[in-house]
């Protein structure tokens, strides 16, 4: 991989770091090896790294474990600033609204606490 910087990923409060640090350790292994591909490829691909539909910015870091899913919702700004925000594992088809409506109100607040 190229070492070139292309996105800074942010954590906004302890929201991430709090859902990082109660994953196994071959999982947060995984997670930094996606996070750090995000970070430098141009174009990162849907399966790690895609935009949902149906919010107002909202993007989804996709991980998986063998059989087991995780999602971290985030968001830019400032072009290429990436700010992390709640994680879960996906355990259903469907990304359970009260997660994506977390994300919103975290993605809110980072906003309003910026620009004070």
């Amino acid at each position: 991989m190229d070492k070139k910087t292309n996105r800074e990923i942010f954590y906004h409060k302890h929201y991430y770091l709090d859902f990082f640090g109660k994953l196994k350790p071959e999982v947060k292994k995984k997670f930094n090896w996606t996070l750090q591909l995000i970070s430098v490829i141009d174009r990162v691909p849907e399966k790690y790294f895609k935009h949902l539909t149906g919010t107002t910015g909202l993007y989804e870091i996709r991980v998986e474990a063998g059989s087991a899913i995780y999602r971290v919702f985030c968001f830019f700004d400032k072009g290429q600033l990436i700010i992390l925000v709640n994680g879960f594992q996906k355990k259903t088809q469907k990304t359970p609204s009260n997660e994506i409506e977390l994300a919103e109100k975290l993605k809110k607040q980072y906003f309003n606490e910026k620009d004070k």
